[in-house]
C-alpha cells in the first residue's frame, strides 16, 4: 500500500509539470487558434535566460524566473509579428509546419548558443521533502502543482471576466468578424502568443531543476503535455491541469503494475491516451464540442 500511495504521490508532481506545459498550449490555442509545436522550445530558450539572469546564483531564483517570464512574452510576440503572421495558420497544414519549423530553429539556437552539455538549474522551491502517511512529497512537487492551480484560476479570470480575454477568444473563433467590429487583430495575436510564452516559461523554470537544463529539455515533456491538452480539451485550461494529473498518476502506477509497459515503454501512456480521446470524445473531457453550419 506504501508503494501505491508513493506511485500516486509520483504521478501527481510529474503530472503537475505536463500540466505547466499543457496550459501554454490551450492558451496559445484559445488566443489564436493553433497548437505551437514550438511552445517547449521556446520555454528551454527562456529558461537559459532566467540561467544568465542569476549570475551563477548572485541573483535570486525568482528573481531570475521573472526575467525568463518577461523574455517569453517578447519572444513569442516578437515570433508571431515576424513570422506566423506570414503564413496562413487558419489553415491547420500550414500552421503544423511552421510551428515545427520554429521547435526546430529554436531548438538550434538553443544548441548553438549554449551548447549540448546538461546543467543544473536551481529550483524555484526548498529542496525539503514531506512526510504523507508511508510516502514522501517533496516542496517542489507541491510548489509547482500550487503554482499550477494558481495559473488556472488566472486564465479563467482572463478568459471570462476580462476584455482581453474576450477579445482574444474572439479572434481565435473568428478573426475576420473581429476585424470589422473594430479589433485589432494583429495586436491581439502578438499579445496571445507573447501570454502563452509566458507560460511556456513557468514551465521551463519548473521544469529544469527535475530533468536538468539542456537544448531537448521540453521535447518529451511535451508529448505528454499535447496528451493532457488533448484529454483535457484544447479549449479548457481546467481539463489540461486535470489531464495531466491523471496521466502523470496512471503512468506511474501502469510503470510499476503493467509489466508490459515497465519504465521503458511509459511513453506509451500519453500517446495511447491521445488515441482514445480522439477516436471516443475529440474534444476532450472538458473541451466545447465545435458545431459547423453548412
Amino acid at each position: 500500500m506504501g508503494q501505491f500511495i508513493q506511485l500516486v504521490i509520483d504521478g501527481f508532481a510529474n503530472g503537475s509539470i505536463y500540466a505547466s506545459l499543457a496550459l501554454a498550449l490551450v492558451l496559445v490555442r484559445r488566443s489564436t487558434g493553433m497548437i505551437n509545436f514550438a511552445q517547449g522550445a521556446m520555454g528551454v530558450f527562456t529558461t537559459y535566460v532566467a540561467l544568465l539572469a542569476s549570475n551563477g546564483g548572485a541573483i535570486p531564483s525568482p528573481v531570475a524566473a521573472l526575467a525568463a517570464l518577461v523574455c517569453g512574452f517578447v519572444v513569442g510576440a516578437f515570433l508571431q509579428w515576424g513570422v506566423v503572421r506570414r503564413f496562413n495558420v487558419r489553415n491547420a497544414q500550414t500552421a503544423t509546419v511552421v510551428s515545427i519549423a520554429l521547435f526546430m530553429l529554436v531548438t538550434g539556437i538553443c544548441g548553438m548558443a549554449w551548447g549540448y552539455v546538461v546543467r543544473d538549474y536551481p529550483s524555484l522551491f526548498p529542496n525539503a521533502v514531506l512526510p504523507i502517511g508511508p510516502a514522501v512529497v517533496s516542496v517542489q512537487s507541491l510548489g509547482t502543482a500550487a503554482v499550477v492551480i494558481v495559473v488556472v484560476v488566472l486564465l479563467q479570470l482572463l478568459f471570462y471576466r476580462t476584455k482581453l480575454g474576450l477579445s482574444l477568444r474572439a479572434v481565435a473563433d473568428n478573426p475576420e468578424s473581429s476585424q470589422l467590429v473594430g479589433m485589432n487583430v494583429a495586436r491581439l495575436l502578438m499579445v496571445g502568443w507573447g501570454l502563452a510564452a509566458v507560460l511556456g516559461a513557468l514551465a521551463g523554470v519548473l521544469v529544469a531543476p527535475k530533468v536538468y537544463l539542456f537544448p531537448q529539455m521540453m521535447d518529451q515533456v511535451l508529448v505528454y503535455a499535447l496528451a493532457a491538452a488533448i484529454l483535457g480539451g484544447l479549449d479548457s485550461p481546467i481539463g489540461a491541469v486535470i489531464a495531466g494529473w491523471i496521466i502523470g498518476i496512471v503512468e506511474a502506477l501502469a510503470g510499476v503494475y503493467v509489466g508490459i509497459i515497465g519504465s521503458d515503454l511509459k511513453i506509451a501512456v500519453p500517446l495511447i491516451a491521445i488515441f482514445v480521446v480522439l477516436l471516443v470524445r475529440p474534444q476532450g473531457l472538458l473541451g466545447r464540442k465545435e458545431v459547423a453550419r453548412v
